[in-house]
């Protein structure tokens, strides 16, 4: 979704001062259902079990000045922060699974993962 404001803080944020807003961002999210497979040898096919938990991928790009961005690296390397998720509007606890940044243009790609059980 373009143009969205992207809101993150660390886990230990706990007023709204603690939120960094990143505005004008490009944000996608994807979910994804754990499944266990079980392939029987000389029976009758396979047997899928859905194990009722769920993943989500949140993948944010767009522009972030220097020292936003070295706040959001600081997040990056202390554990767990918050992100809002503005498709089902609540507070989601994610992690980083990547984290990207050019300095000649301020354009970043951020990464985070959600596991939801």
């Amino acid at each position: 979704m373009a143009g969205m404001d992207f809101f993150i803080r660390p886990a230990s944020g706990t007023t709204s001062a603690d939120w960094v807003r990143i505005p004008n961002c490009d944000m996608k999210v994807r979910l994804t259902r754990r499944l266990t497979r079980t392939i029987i040898r000389g029976e009758e096919g396979d047997d899928l079990h859905d194990e009722g938990s769920e993943s989500a991928v949140y993948t944010v790009t767009g522009e972030i000045m220097l020292d936003d961005y070295k706040r959001v690296l600081t997040m990056f390397r202390s554990g767990q922060p918050y992100i809002h998720d503005p498709f089902e509007e609540r507070d989601v606890k994610v992690i980083f699974a990547s984290m990207e940044y050019d300095g000649s243009n301020q354009m970043f790609k951020f990464e985070l993962l959600e596991d939801i059980v």
